[in-house]
Parts: structure tokens; sequence; C-alpha cells
């Protein structure tokens, strides 16, 4: 009987990019492999995640629960591969020799040996979507050449790699001929994208090249690094229709010393400059950004800088983070002085203010149509969808009633917006 493979993604978007990857890989050589979370498989891959706290926490859970389901004679054989597994090899092998193997971030090619199967390049349009299948993330780089203080992604991803943009172009032609509408660009930083290949930065060329393929409804672009940002992306954001309105730039923080501390390269007066002409050439355009507080030495003047700038810039979308003290980077060296109890308070006084921030700027949409693209379709046949100002699971959605219509998934439709509250608004199907 062929034995089946049951890969389990913990983290990112590009973890599951990934995985996506490796049932690719599986499925083309012909094994039975799935990422949907089951207990009919006979051996299991967890792809894990190693970024902060919770995130390693989550991942040693998922195995060790594997570790258990391999014990009682469920599953056969068991192995680990991410970001966890790079990082903390070693340990990992002498705490759980119950896994039959580790493996790192950019060792897939080993990881397929165990399957008797030979990794292809070849196989660049075959990987297998987890998502639905009208939106994909797609991955243009690897690595990442920064040093801030907090982040242990270039200990686990390596320096920065890009792709190709004919390997790309050819990646997302495919998924469109699948029926893909919406294709998010993913790196561990965007900006960089061709310093390697090309010798300089062209995300902007990228993208424009990629806007004319025939049949994608929307490109979208995700985590953009904001020191000596191309600004040059913004033109085209603003003049091809199929990119979305929407930028990803995490800042991290406000407070000059911070973010000297943080390593970020950039300071608050700078990041106003970029905000502003960012603005000023697309005024129209969605800025998400991410926040992390309780960094070593953050004070609360730090903090009140931090809420001030938020409230003068007035993000369309944020998130935030607290510091994790991760082992091996810059900021492991300074002491973790700031309380977890002050590091939730601060968060929880950062989502406050964005609350208020949002449910204006949501209010404004109230009377408008837009278009939404479908991502599900409830028991009663009303929708699901975003507009090109959400990205999926971390923005709003939008509670469509369909009427006497229908909207499968994946269509993209007409909504009146009618109501609006801080993180989703409501409409009916025009």
């Amino acid at each position: 009987m062929q034995k089946r493979v049951n890969v389990i993604t913990l983290g990112c978007s590009k973890n599951l990019s990934d995985s996506e990857v490796l049932l690719g890989q599986l499925n083309h050589a012909g094994l039975a492999a799935a990422s949907e979370m089951r207990d009919d498989h006979d051996i299991v891959v967890v792809n894990t995640c190693g970024f902060i706290d919770l995130a390693k926490e989550e991942s040693v859970e998922t195995i060790l629960h594997q570790v258990e389901r391999k014990k009682a004679g469920e599953i056969e054989k068991l192995y680990v591969t991410g970001c966890l597994s790079q990082r903390y090899r070693d340990d990992l092998i002498q705490e759980l020799p119950e896994v039959d193997g580790f493996f790192g971030t950019v060792e897939l090619p080993l990881l397929l040996e165990e399957f008797n199967v030979d990794y292809r390049k070849d196989l660049l349009g075959s990987k297998r979507l987890t998502t639905p299948s009208h939106y994909a993330y797609v991955k243009i780089s690897e690595g990442c050449n920064r040093t801030c203080g907090f982040c242990a992604i270039p200990l686990m991803r390596g320096k920065h790699i890009s792709r190709p943009m004919e390997e790309i172009e050819y990646e997302i032609k495919h998924w469109v001929s699948k029926g893909v509408k919406e294709v998010m660009l993913i790196a561990q930083e965007l900006t960089f994208y061709g310093l390697d290949l090309y010798k300089k930065r062209v995300l902007a060329e990228l993208v424009q090249r990629l806007a004319q393929i025939e049949g994608l409804h929307w490109l979208r672009l995700h985590y953009a690094y904001p020191s000596q940002f191309p600004i040059d992306v913004i033109e085209v954001i603003r003049n091809e229709k199929v990119v979305c309105d929407y930028l990803d730039m995490p800042l991290q923080h406000a407070s000059n010393e911070v973010l000297r501390r943080m390593r970020r390269n950039i300071t608050q007066e700078k990041s106003r400059e970029l905000i502003a002409r960012i603005r000023e050439i697309h005024p129209e355009i969605c800025l998400r950004t991410t926040m992390l507080v309780g960094y070593p030495g953050e004070t609360e003047e730090d903090h009140e800088q931090l809420i001030d700038f938020i409230e003068e810039m007035q993000f369309n979308r944020l998130g935030v983070f607290t510091y994790s003290h991760e082992e091996g980077t810059h900021g492991h060296k300074l002491e973790d002085d700031v309380p977890q109890e002050v590091k939730a308070e601060r968060a929880s006084h950062v989502m406050e203010v964005q609350e208020s921030i949002s449910y204006n700027h949501n209010q404004k949409h109230v009377g408008e149509v837009i278009t939404a693209l479908v991502d599900e379709v409830d028991a009663e046949g009303n929708a699901i969808g975003r507009s090109q100002w959400d990205s999926p699971e971390v923005d709003n959605d939008i509670f469509i009633q369909t009427g006497d219509n229908y909207a499968p998934v994946g269509q993209m439709i007409q909504v009146k917006i009618t109501e609006a509250d801080a993180f989703s608004l409501r409409g009916e199907m025009v």
C-alpha cells in the first residue's frame, strides 16, 4: 500500500510556501501527500517556526504530539524541518531521538531523499497550493542581509538570495492558468530584491513585469523594509491597475533611541519623510505596518513617542508584537528589562489607539461601492470577501449579503458598504 504523507505547517506565509513546494515534489513523484492535519497518515513532516517564543512553543508541542503518536504506533516515520529545526537541530536531536530526521530551511533535497525522491528544480509551477485556489503566496527571494537586533531570521534563513524574474513570472503564469486571481509577493525583505542577481534594486521592474500577466487580477506586496526604500515601486503601484493599492512596510518603532538599539538604520524623521513621500505620490495607498514593543531599554517615554507617531501617521492597518529575547540576536546581548506584563500592556495600548484609527478609516467606505474578492460562502449563500486594501488572515473581512444572487468563492463582485466597525465591513452585493 502506498505510504501517505501529512505535512503540518506552522508559522508564516514563507513557511507555507516551502511546504507547498515539498507537497508538489512529493505529489509529482507519485506519493499521496496532503497538508490537512489528519490522523490517517503513515508519515508526518512538521514544518516548524522558530521566530519568537510563542511560535517555538507551538512547534515543540506539535512535534511532541506527533512523537506520542509514533510511540503509540499511529505513524511510522516523523520528520522535522523549517526554522526551529535549522536553529536548534543539535538540541532537538538530543531531546527527541524518536524523530527520524531533522532538516534545515534549505535542505529540501535531503528531506526528499528520505522518500527516495530526487529534488526537481524544473517543477517551478508544480507546488501544491494549500491556500484557497483563488489566491497564492509567491516567494521572490530567500533569506535576509539585515541585522535587526530582535530578529533571528538571518540565523535560520541565511543571506538574501533573489529568484530570477523569469522564474517568478513563470510560476505566477502557471497559477493564473489554474484559476488564481490574487498573488501575494512575499520575502523576508522585498526591497533588497535584485541586488545579488542584477547588482541593483529592481523590485519596481519586477512588479511592472508581473503586472502585465494576462488573467492576473490582484498583485499584492508584503514585507518591505523602510530604510533605503525604492520609491519607484510606489509609482508602479499607482499606475498599474493590477497592483493592489497596498503596501506592507513594518516600521517596528518610532523612538530614535529604540530604533538605534534595534539596528533599524532609520530614524523617526526619515520614517515620516518616507510616509509623506509615499502618500504624496499615491494618496490612495493603504499602508500596513507592524510595531514591536518591549525591546530592551524601551522606556515609558519611548512608548509614548510610538503612540504619538501612530496617532499622527494614521496607518490604515497595523499589527503589534511583544519583544521575545532570542538567542543569537544582537538584542540578546542586552538586558531583557521590560517586564512581560508591561510588554502586554503596551501592546494593548497600541491596538486600542489603532482600533479608533481603523474605525475612522472604515467609516469612510460606508455608502461606497467597492470590488471584493470572495474568500468564503456561508450556509445561507452569503459571502465573506476582501477589498484590494486587505490581505488574507491579517486584515479586514467584508460580510456580504448576496440576496437572490450567488457569488462563488474566487469571484470578484461589486459590494455596496452599509456598515463598518474597526476591523470589518458589511455590505450588499450590487
